[in-house]
């Protein structure tokens, strides 16, 4: 009987409660149209080249290279030819080169702007920026992690973060341990990858003597600060 008081008092709580809120008038809901914004009148003024990146990069991509320093010489094995390397010579340079070529299509490549030289006989320097359509997907900064990872996977590596190029978007290496073989010089090696918008910057150095972190990043500071 009490369970039954309680069910019926419920019952008739909410009766009541429906009867008071039907007695009531009803209450004006607000207005869904919104007032209308008044459409500006001529015509926009285009962002200058220091403020839209694109009218930068959309140019020759080869004068966003670093220049290199006087007195040094060509490289003695050259990527491309007159500063830019097409889809072929650039996948070339890998050794899977037939699997970078179609990794490189998928990736919608646009197009490659190279330099490189070399200081004595035994200081050699190579910088790309490789552009990507980037209609689908950002491969721009998806080929600096490809650098990133392999850069890594060597032993007896250190690491810097480039100044300038975000959280972990730029990143210079150092290899202390060379390479060597029989009747060639040791082979000490640096590299920087990084990327910008739609540009992938790589950076390699090589040379018979080890490779402080001062000249690796001096390189990779003036090519980012470039773009």
């Amino acid at each position: 009987m009490i369970a039954g008081a309680a069910v019926l008092g419920v019952v008739v709580g909410a009766c009541a409660g429906f009867l008071v809120q039907a007695d009531r008038e009803p209450t004006a809901l607000p207005p869904l149209s919104q007032p209308v914004l008044g459409q500006g009148k001529g015509e926009v003024e285009p962002l200058s080249a220091a403020q839209d990146r694109r009218v930068k990069t959309d140019g020759d991509l080869r004068k966003l290279l670093i220049t290199r320093p006087k007195g040094a010489k060509d490289s003695l094995f050259p990527v491309g030819s007159d500063g830019w390397a097409g889809l072929a010579a650039y996948a070339d340079q890998y050794e899977k080169p037939g699997t970078t070529f179609n990794n490189l299509v998928d990736d919608e490549f646009r197009r490659a702007a190279e330099t490189s030289w070399r200081v004595g006989e035994t200081y050699n320097v190579q910088i790309g920026l490789v552009q990507f359509h980037q209609e689908s997907k950002a491969a721009a900064s998806e080929w600096a992690d490809n650098g990133h990872y392999w850069a890594e996977d060597e032993d007896d590596t250190r690491s810097w973060p480039v100044p300038g190029t975000g959280d972990g978007n730029g990143t210079a290496y150092v290899h202390d341990t060379p390479d060597r073989k029989p009747g060639y010089l040791p082979l000490y090696t640096a590299e920087a990858h990084a990327w910008r918008g739609d540009i992938y910057v790589e950076i390699y150095i090589s040379d018979s003597k080890p490779i402080s972190k001062a000249k690796i990043m001096d390189l990779a500071q003036r090519q980012v600060g470039k773009l």
